[in-house]
């Protein structure tokens, strides 16, 4: 199967079944398609642009080789992003057991800092926000692995928990559980 700039998208399904063929212009649009949002979920996992960079692109290349595999029960983006996740997650393991030191000098600044400040706001309309924001971040990090992997996938897909549930590879119920408990701590946290 050869793609068609001009033509119409395709559906996931028939690029997994081309790139299954072994079509790498089928794999690439994939790739575009669905990277961004695996790129979100890892780094609020990593909390790292490097390490997420290195983390999805290991997702992607076992992806790649383990294309065959899938079966089409999920959708390729729950699938994919399942993968992402999981690597994250081995990733932070393999780092909690040896640690990096940067060799960078650290300023202060992060990504998050360089963002364009919207001036219709007043400054302290901006000022609370950047605030609340950053209590908020550090509430999430603080909450047990569990809790917070559950907290990060809904923040960073927004889908129905059903999504989510498959995501973390939990059941529907336990993860409405994990998100009231959630909510409840940071409640409490931000109270």
């Amino acid at each position: 199967m050869t793609l068609n700039r001009f033509a119409a998208p395709a559906p996931d399904e028939v690029l997994v079944t081309a790139a299954k063929s072994g079509d790498a212009l089928a794999f690439a649009e994939l790739w575009d398609r669905h990277s961004r949002r695996a790129f979100k979920t890892v780094y609020r996992i990593t909390r790292n642009r490097e390490d997420a960079e290195d983390v999805i692109q290991d997702a992607w290349m076992k992806a790649y080789f383990n294309l065959k595999a899938f079966d089409g029960r999920a959708a390729f983006s729950t699938w994919m992003t399942r993968i992402a996740i999981n690597t994250a997650l081995m990733a932070l393991r393999r780092k909690r057991i040896r640690p990096e030191t940067s060799m960078e000098i650290a300023d202060g600044d992060t990504w998050r800092d360089w963002e364009i400040t919207d001036h219709s706001k007043s400054i302290e309309q901006q000022y609370v926000e950047h605030e609340n924001g950053r209590r908020l971040r550090q509430a999430i990090g603080r909450l047990r692995p569990g809790l917070r992997t559950v907290v990060e996938i809904h923040q960073s897909n927004d889908g129905p928990v059903k999504e989510i549930a498959h995501l973390a590879g939990l059941s529907i119920s336990a993860t409405k559980s994990r998100l009231l408990r959630a909510r409840s701590v940071l409640r409490r946290d931000l109270g």
